[in-house]
């Protein structure tokens, strides 16, 4: 029965990658297989609503799926190896503090014979032999003693080395790999603590959507790593004006998002401006010839937060000004509370 259902998912997935025109390639491959087995239900949601808007999977978007469909197995494997090393430091201590104990108590025992024999009439040739035992054992207990010190400060320092894996594992886990800006799991942890905290304070709180104007036309003309490129240069522009609290990610393909704090739609669309400019001013170069290829723009639409409503209705406003910017013409800003947000119907394009 496991291979019956093996083969009709490989025959779906097959089918269902001719269909969006995906090429298909192992990556790809397992990537629709997982989708059509149901393995992952956030990207699974993700492919789902592209198939069902007949929008195109183009490199980036399908590289970009990958990443998040296979980083969780990723930090799963990560953490439980550390989880493992964990573990064994830990048995190693408790066996080391083991032997401790029991030294100890042999010691206690010598001590405690040591002062019986006291108590009784000796000679000194008697005495001069307990005393020397007492001393040859306390010199052991003294050697044992600096020995487990010196294995516990080891055994610290490998319980600190993971420690510090396993942190790194977890920033790499909210780290888009492309681009070093936040992933849109970090993007939607952060969102959902920045709402939380503006109706908690009644601080303002808004949100813009940017878009990498006619990406697709520019990545199909000088190639995926020029593309690569083009991305890594438009997040470093976005996390380069965004400090303090305000949150830069990768949303998606080409769109990157920031939850910028304590700042209302007027103070958003200056910073969205500022990196608007920025990105315009930038000149793009091919790092293999050296040949300049010219400027990149970007779109974004801004929406202020309104007390009450959801992450989704937040998102999708600031994605519908995003919209707007693009039918307005592209390299421009447009918030939610400007005139043009309504002068322009949206479709698929």
């Amino acid at each position: 029965m496991r291979n019956e259902r093996v083969l009709a998912l490989a025959k779906t997935t097959l089918a269902l990658m001719a269909e969006c025109n995906v090429s298909p390639v192992p990556e790809n491959f397992e990537l629709f297989y997982n989708y059509a087995a149901g393995e992952n239900p956030a990207v699974g949601h993700i492919i789902g609503d592209m198939i069902a808007a007949r929008r195109t999977f183009t490199d980036a978007i399908l590289r970009d799926l990958r990443e998040r469909c296979f980083a969780r197995d990723r930090t799963e494997r990560a953490v439980n190896a550390i989880g493992d090393g964990v573990s064994t430091s830990l048995n190693e201590v408790l066996e080391k503090l083991e032997a401790a104990t029991k030294a100890t108590t042999d010691y206690s025992q010598t001590l405690s014979v040591a002062s019986g024999k006291l108590e009784e009439h000796r000679s000194p040739d008697d005495l001069r032999q307990l005393l020397g035992g007492l001393i040859t054992s306390t010199r052991q207990m003294h050697e044992r003693a600096r020995s487990l010190e010196g294995e516990l400060l080891n055994s610290s320092r490998q319980v600190n080395d993971l420690k510090s894996q396993l942190d790194n594992v977890r920033r790499e886990a909210l780290t888009d790999p492309l681009t070093g800006v936040a992933n849109r799991k970090a993007f939607d942890t952060n969102l959902q603590e920045a709402i939380a905290d503006a109706q908690a304070s009644g601080s303002a709180l808004s949100l813009f959507m940017c878009d990498i104007d006619r990406f697709k036309l520019f990545n199909d003309t000088w190639g995926h790593q020029t593309g690569d490129q083009v991305l890594r240069l438009v997040a470093r522009c976005i996390s380069d004006n965004t400090k303090g609290r305000d949150t830069a990610a990768r949303y998606g393909g080409e769109e990157f998002a920031v939850i910028v704090r304590g700042a209302d739609s007027s103070a958003a669309i200056n910073l969205a401006e500022q990196i608007r400019i920025t990105v315009e001013g930038k000149k793009l170069i091919k790092k293999s010839t050296g040949d300049v290829l010219g400027s990149i723009t970007i779109s974004i639409g801004v929406a202020e937060f309104i007390d009450g409503e959801t992450a989704t209705s937040l998102i999708q406003r600031a994605d519908t000004c995003l919209y707007r910017a693009k039918h307005a013409g592209r390299n421009r800003v447009i918030g939610d509370g400007d005139p043009r947000a309504a002068d322009f119907e949206i479709d698929a394009a």
